[in-house]
């Protein structure tokens, strides 16, 4: 053999010894049981018995990594505080006042049915929630797009039958909404509302207690123009009698040619630490009317009136710290607070053959919450029959 091939077969005999000697001088290769035993102790130790090797130990498996991160989303995060009164507080005024606001419509018609307040073969009561629209708008479900599925969850109601809102209420009023099984009781039901014959009485929550307490207010309302950083619009009095500069003298002006004539009756049912239970009957069917009237005519703005409780600005309602005190907000959160505006009863003549219907709608949780912590009452008088 020559002397460069004698070279190279010393050189691969070389690795092959040196691979050897790492091979016997380092551990040896695990056995199956070795294996598994490792495997359920978390690392592949390389002593002999079960548990983790050198650098395995503040080392977690996946499963117990995942486990640990599911906890604490459970938790709410471990570092989290727990909340506090007020925050439980606002995230209750949501829940209560938000539920229905942007569900599917099945889940909404579901809702109205089971809820319903009476029905018979002309007309149907519904106690509507509060932020959802009568008609379509903001894209949010309305009621009358859920209408085809209602029809076919009514009783008595056959394929083919129809259901039509008659008269408005405000998206953020709850209460009463009256609906007709025809086009013939729609029509009906419209000429007695242009008859004032449709009685609807309303329960607010007003932050002061109207003097005197009981009246009727008779202003009518335009719509005006804010102008400076908010610019908006919205509904204001426009009186037609004015008062002079003394006081002692009251002349009729000429109406302005764009109002609207206005006529709410009130009365006081109870009132307690500044706020007051008032109860509204409109004559009129103006924009905003009763809002307006509170918030204006009366100086008692309805409580979650965010719009009419300033005028020259769009801001959340004021409340003083005592009241704040009792509903359990800062006045930071009080943009929370929802419109108590309730359409509490409603009375339609149905003419010499059939007895008049008088229809009820019990209050929203978030209003009898309400009524609760200010101390707010009403006697089995003042209860509607």
């Amino acid at each position: 053999m020559s002397d460069a091939r004698r070279r190279v077969w010393s050189l691969v005999l070389s690795g092959r010894e040196a691979r050897t000697s790492r091979l016997t001088c380092g551990a040896a290769p695990l056995s199956s049981r070795a294996r598994d035993a490792a495997r359920q102790t978390g690392g592949p130790g390389p002593g002999p018995g079960p548990g983790p090797g050198p650098g395995e130990g503040s080392r977690l498996r996946g499963i117990d990594l995942a486990q640990k991160i599911r906890r604490e989303k459970d938790n709410g995060g471990v570092n989290r505080t727990p909340p506090s009164a007020g925050e439980r507080r606002v995230s209750e005024l949501k829940q209560l006042s938000q539920q229905l606001q942007n569900v599917h419509p099945n889940v909404l018609a579901k809702h109205l049915h089971k809820t319903a307040a009476f029905q018979n073969r002309d007309v149907v009561v519904l106690n509507k929630p509060y932020g959802v629209p009568v008609r379509g708008g903001g894209g949010l479900t309305s009621v009358s797009s859920v209408l085809p599925v209602l029809v076919k969850m009514m009783a008595g109601m056959r394929s083919g039958s129809e259901l039509h809102a008659c008269l408005g209420l405000e998206k953020e009023a709850t209460g009463a909404l009256l609906l007709a099984r025809s086009k013939e009781a729609v029509e009906h039901i419209l000429n007695l509302h242009k008859n004032n014959e449709v009685q609807r009485k309303y329960w607010t929550i007003a932050v002061g207690v109207p003097v005197p307490s009981e009246g009727v207010i008779d202003i009518p309302i335009i719509e005006r123009e804010i102008s400076g950083p908010q610019h908006h619009f919205k509904m204001g009095l426009s009186p037609v009698y004015k008062i002079n500069d003394t006081g002692e003298e009251v002349t009729r002006v000429r109406p302005h040619r764009q109002a609207h004539s206005a006529v709410t009756k009130y009365r006081v049912l109870d009132n307690r630490g500044g706020c007051s239970l008032v109860e509204l009957q409109p004559l009129t069917d103006g924009k905003h009317q009763l809002r307006v009237h509170m918030a204006y005519a009366l100086a008692c703005p309805i409580l979650g009136d965010h719009k009419y409780s300033h005028w020259s600005k769009l801001a959340p309602q004021k409340l003083q710290e005592h009241v704040l005190g009792k509903l359990g907000l800062e006045q930071s959160k009080t943009r929370h607070l929802p419109l108590h505006l309730h359409a509490r009863q409603l009375t339609l003549p149905m003419g010499k053959s059939q007895p008049d219907i008088r229809v009820s709608c019990i209050l929203p949780k978030y209003f009898a919450k309400t009524l609760h912590r200010l101390g707010l009452t009403v006697s089995d008088e003042e209860e509607p029959k």
